[in-house]
């Protein structure tokens, strides 16, 4: 299969950094072959009931679910994540079409008392148009899931264009898409910016796009969106704070963030970056923190024992041991971690990673490090977290332990974050809003809100 030159792109393995196969790549040619079946698609699905596409969207959840153990290899396969952290992802996405066939039958409109006599106002939504969704290789079936639910939800048609490292997931998707909805509704590019990002970009028909990652990519769509004026949503990098209170249960704080900061390599947008630690928890924490590090177990995703796979690329991996090396360099202690992991030459393994006297002007903690590492300081003052942890342009989420009610409120408060976890870390749910604010993007993903930015809102005044 290829696309219209046929022009063929190699997908290579995280762990053996092979080439696993082969997937089309989009001309300028197909992805405007592309939306021009989303506009056809778009003209049948927007006039379909509600009814009729939660009918559509619990039938996709059913293909989903059919497809699960398929589907959890490829995201290992072509991510590097363990096995059951990719069968989670599943099920997020899974969740994520079943809640949004909900939501399409709530899509509400309301009528306002009129001042002109014997008229009223009627307030509709409407679906908004094309979507361009772009997704990023880190969680590849959740993160598609998130866009093109509600959109299909709202009535909307879609273009999805995945990352390029992990097509095979989208492929997957749209396959289970396309046989429950009205041809040309989904549509699926991948390639590289110049031939599917920009015919999107630049095409007006698209009212809305949606994407998932790094704030760079996030500014430079936002001014590219402005010439056709479109709507934007964007879940964009973090740098998330850990705060651990004096008063915390330090065994809870301990055994949900080990597992959360090395999930996927560290490779996960809301995963925590910058630990502060009160200064009478820290040497207990580090001293705890660093034998769980060393204790979880590296290798290939498939293998069902495996705790933390490699990074995605030797890009990524370059970047990690370029952020240790400065970190070390200006001054912060490696205790443990730092490079290559032992007996695994091929592939991206990076060891996990703990980093301590860590200032707040190393790079370590100042951005985001999107990797195995975790950057770990003291404080002494709540006041002095809670300012230390809001030194950034990132607001995507934020973390704290305590057992006192009081303080949690005060944290929830100050903190500047679209997400904030008290004593845990579940915050990806198809139920709740997903999003950041500042640096982080905007818009939200998940929860009755997710829907919204799909819709346009239509006010008319009948007068009898």
């Amino acid at each position: 299969m290829a696309g219209s030159d046929k022009t063929q792109a190699e997908v290579v393995s995280p762990v053996s950094d092979q080439a696993m196969g082969a997937v089309p790549v989009a001309t300028v040619a197909d992805t405007e072959a592309a939306l021009a079946s989303a506009a056809r698609g778009l003209r049948e699905w927007r006039s379909a009931s509600g009814f009729a596409r939660a009918d559509a969207l619990h039938k996709i959840a059913d293909e989903l679910t059919r497809r699960a153990e398929e589907a959890k290899r490829m995201i290992s396969l072509e991510t590097g994540k363990p096995v059951a952290q990719a069968e989670r992802e599943w099920t997020l996405a899974i969740d994520q079409f079943r809640w949004f066939a909900e939501e399409a039958r709530r899509i509400y409109g309301r009528i306002i008392e009129s001042r002109v006599p014997g008229g009223r106002f009627e307030v509709s939504r409407e679906p908004v148009g094309i979507v361009g969704a772009f997704t990023a290789w880190n969680f590849p079936a959740a993160l598609l899931a998130r866009k093109v639910a509600p959109a299909l939800a709202a009535g909307c048609s879609v273009v999805v264009r995945p990352s390029s490292q992990t097509p095979g997931v989208a492929m997957v998707m749209v396959d289970c898409m396309r046989a429950n909805l009205p041809k040309g509704t989904v549509n699926l590019v991948v390639g590289p910016t110049a031939t599917t990002y920009a015919p999107i970009m630049a095409d007006k028909a698209v009212r809305k796009v949606s994407l998932t990652g790094s704030t760079r990519v996030g500014q430079q769509m936002i001014r590219d969106a402005a010439d056709t004026v479109k709507k934007v949503s964007m879940e964009l990098g973090g740098n998330a704070p850990l705060i651990v209170y004096d008063d915390a249960d330090l065994e809870l704080a301990l055994n949900v963030s080990v597992p959360t900061k090395f999930a996927n390599a560290g490779q996960v947008c809301v995963t925590p970056d910058r630990f502060f630690i009160h200064d009478s928890l820290h040497d207990q924490f580090v001293d705890s923190f660093v034998k769980r590090a060393k204790a979880l177990k590296l290798g290939d995703g498939l293998d069902p024992s495996t705790q933390m796979g490699p990074l995605i690329n030797a890009a990524r991996f370059r970047e990690i041991d370029a952020i240790v090396a400065d970190a070390v360099k200006a001054g912060a202690t490696l205790v443990t971690g730092g490079g290559r992991a032992p007996d695994l030459n091929s592939g991206h393994f990076f060891e996990p990673t703990v980093l301590t006297d860590v200032t707040d002007d190393m790079k370590v903690f100042d951005q985001e490090n999107f990797g195995p590492i975790a950057a770990i300081t003291r404080f002494t003052e709540e006041e002095e977290a809670l300012s230390r942890a809001n030194a950034s342009d990132m607001g995507l989420s934020a973390y704290a332990f305590t057992r006192s009610p009081g303080r949690a409120r005060r944290t929830v408060s100050a903190l500047k974050a679209g997400m904030v976890g008290i004593n845990s870390f579940a915050l990806a749910a198809s139920e709740a809003p997903f999003g950041g604010t500042n640096h982080s993007g905007m818009g939200r993903e998940g929860g009755t809100e997710g829907i919204n930015d799909y819709l346009d809102t239509k006010l008319a005044q009948i007068v009898f």
